[in-house]
């Protein structure tokens, strides 16, 4: 659902309050949401505010009375809250952080949010099933609100790179396949699918286009996983199955993708990330601690009798992932506050939150009806929880 200015301003008045506190120049009020001990503040979102000289962090919630201290001084926020609700009830922001990964209250936070016409931003995974995913999209769409979602990895000036220079300047030739694969630590199988899966699939999705089909295969010790052996992971995330995942999407521009995630001895070997295989060579980009990609040009891919010998990238920008906030989601939340004014959507939102979720539910789709699933998916509730009963 994308908005158009006038459609935005018709249905709020969010993008007016926006544009007139800085005229004003009066700062934009700001709220953080956290819990420290069910999901935390993800990778330190109650700090995203901290850089923005037209930005006044208001207050801070989190039910723990220490943990809300020790966040509430390093966001230098004016007021504490115990209950969320309360906070947002007295100091009506117009921009909030969320930053619980853990999406036990996630509904609530953005139906609140939307309700009280605040702008934001949101820790990944958006839900844990596409009929939640899909009311939480339709409740800030339709209030022409502005959210962001941190799919930090998508924004750095490194796969930018990789986006022009393979898909729009064809470095490596034709496109013919792209190859992901989990962190493969100890969660992997379901819950690396779940956690770290969206980056990979949101950076997919950013090269391709929209998946329009899934094909998925699921193992538990070597053996086809069954309704027995879906389990709760050791994150509230919903239901996983699985400790070897490989599936198979088509993609909106004729390209086809791989994701595999695959428990093992030697565990993460620092194969997290996404490989480009094309008619004259391979990028791949890795994304373990910093964000990093590599040209192999040579269209054999790996010659008999030649060894592989990556090099850089051409004209690849420095690495800016980094864990400070500050850098980290600085490209998110500027577009965030961008979008509020013009009317539309950001370009790292809780619809790509979503789309990015449909990839993984496919996978469960995929398998429990043992055939090639269409994207979107008909059905919005989880498919382990309906395989399960």
């Amino acid at each position: 659902m994308h908005m158009s200015r006038r459609t935005f301003m018709g249905v709020t008045g969010a993008a007016l309050s926006l544009s007139a506190g800085a005229q004003d120049n009066q700062k934009l009020r700001a709220c953080i949401i956290g819990d420290t001990k069910h999901g935390g503040y993800g990778h330190s979102l109650h700090l995203v505010w901290e850089y923005r000289d037209d930005v006044e962090v208001v207050a801070l919630a989190d039910p723990d009375e220490a943990g809300r201290a020790k966040h509430a001084a390093e966001a230098k926020a004016a007021r504490q809250y115990a209950d969320w609700r309360e906070m947002l009830e007295k100091e009506r922001p117009d921009l909030l952080a969320v930053g619980p990964r853990w999406m036990t209250n996630h509904r609530e936070y953005i139906l609140a949010a939307a309700d009280f016409g605040a702008h934001g931003i949101l820790e990944k995974p958006l839900a844990a099933d596409l009929e939640t995913a899909d009311e939480m999209v339709a409740a800030v769409e339709s209030k022409g609100l502005a959210w962001g979602i941190g799919f930090n990895f998508r924004v750095t000036p490194v796969v930018e790179h990789v986006r022009r220079m393979v898909f729009e300047e064809g470095l490596i030739g034709d496109v013919l396949e792209m190859r992901g694969r989990g962190k493969e630590d100890r969660r992997a199988g379901g819950e690396d699918l779940m956690v770290l899966g969206v980056h990979t699939f949101d950076a997919m999705r950013y090269f391709a286009g929209d998946a329009r089909w899934c094909m998925a295969d699921i193992t538990v010790e070597n053996r086809p996983a069954t309704p027995a052996d879906v389990k709760e992971p050791t994150e509230p995330i919903g239901p996983i199955v699985g400790d070897r995942i490989h599936a198979m999407y088509g993609f909106d521009n004729g390209v086809v993708g791989y994701y595999a995630t695959t428990r093992n001895e030697d565990g993460n070997g620092g194969r997290w990330g996404l490989d480009i295989y094309g008619s004259k060579g391979i990028v791949k980009i890795r994304m373990n601690g910093s964000v990093v990609a590599d040209l192999f040009p040579v269209a054999a891919w790996a010659p008999k009798g030649k060894p592989l010998a990556w090099e850089p990238l051409p004209h690849c920008p420095a690495d800016t992932y980094t864990p400070n906030p500050r850098v980290r989601y600085s490209p998110i939340i500027e577009d965030v506050l961008a979008a509020a004014k013009e009317g539309r959507r950001p370009r790292v939102s809780l619809h790509d939150g979503r789309q990015a979720q449909e990839m993984i539910q496919a996978v469960y789709e995929s398998y429990v009806q043992g055939r090639r699933v269409k994207l979107p998916l008909a059905e919005r509730d989880h498919p382990l929880k309906r395989w399960k009963t």
